[in-house]
């Protein structure tokens, strides 16, 4: 299976040394893998630990521009957003996506959050990591928070699903759907089951195979996701970015905008 872009990376962006290469670096390391798209996402503004700074966005843009000179590829700005509430609230205004050509969004600790209950959807789900236990009314939030998150926001991407956030994945791929949001297939952690990864095939949903690299040298590394896609014979088609390349919400602002 030949994948043609890698949308979800990380750079030195993502602050504390949590991304370990510069721009031109994964931009290299997909050039040097054969890919014809590459997205640098860091994470999120809200990530309180390694979150790439608003004040950097034009920074990033300027360093991308430059990149896309010199490498025959291209290079999507994004971000990958935090889910920051229950109520499916992320890190994200609506001027930002002026400065965006993807959205990805996942669920992460260590988030700054609009009121203090959120903070409390934060961190029950942090204890579910540490003991292992979610509780059906937990397993029913968090998944109706992905849902409300999918129907507010512009997002391409839902990252690394059921990892840290245990969901009804069959629900949250049904309005991925209909909301022509992708499902990813995380190369570093598949936090779904293949029953899972099955059910979201069967509602319709698309699926995109990433790396979710923190350094170039793991730039196009997606063997968790082609191994799934492999092992439970999940048609090609499927895949957006199989020999294809992928359509973002961000095109379809910019068309309707020259209207």
């Amino acid at each position: 299976m030949a994948l043609s872009g890698d949308y979800h990376t990380h750079t030195i962006y993502s602050r504390r040394n949590h991304g370990k290469g510069t721009i031109e670096e994964n931009v290299k390391a997909a050039v040097e893998k054969g890919l014809s798209q590459i997205a640098i996402t860091d994470h999120g503004f809200n990530q309180a630990m390694f979150g790439v700074r608003r004040s950097d966005i034009p920074k990033v843009r300027e360093e991308i521009e430059t990149a896309k000179e010199r490498y025959p590829i291209e290079v999507l700005l994004g971000v990958e957003a935090n889910l920051i509430s229950a109520n499916g609230d992320i890190d994200i205004v609506e001027s930002d996506y002026d400065n965006l050509d993807i959205l990805l969004c996942g669920y992460h600790k260590i988030v700054k959050t609009p009121r203090k209950r959120d903070g409390f959807f934060i961190f029950k789900n942090i204890l579910s990591g540490i003991f292992h236990i979610t509780t059906k009314r937990q397993r029913e939030r968090n998944t109706n928070a992905f849902i409300n998150a999918m129907k507010k926001y512009d997002i391409d991407v839902i990252t690394h699903l059921n990892h840290g956030c245990k969901v009804d994945v069959a629900k949250v791929a049904k309005v991925a759907k209909e909301t022509n949001t992708y499902i990813e297939l995380n190369g570093k952690r598949l936090g779904m089951s293949d029953k899972e990864i099955m059910d979201a095939y069967n509602e319709g949903v698309k699926f995109v195979i990433d790396s979710d690299a923190h350094s170039p040298k793991r730039v196009g590394d997606c063997h968790l996701g082609l191994e799934a896609i492999l092992r439970l014979r999940i048609p090609e088609s499927a895949v957006v970015n199989y020999n294809s390349v992928p359509t973002f919400k961000a095109e379809k602002r910019k068309s309707k905008g020259k209207k």
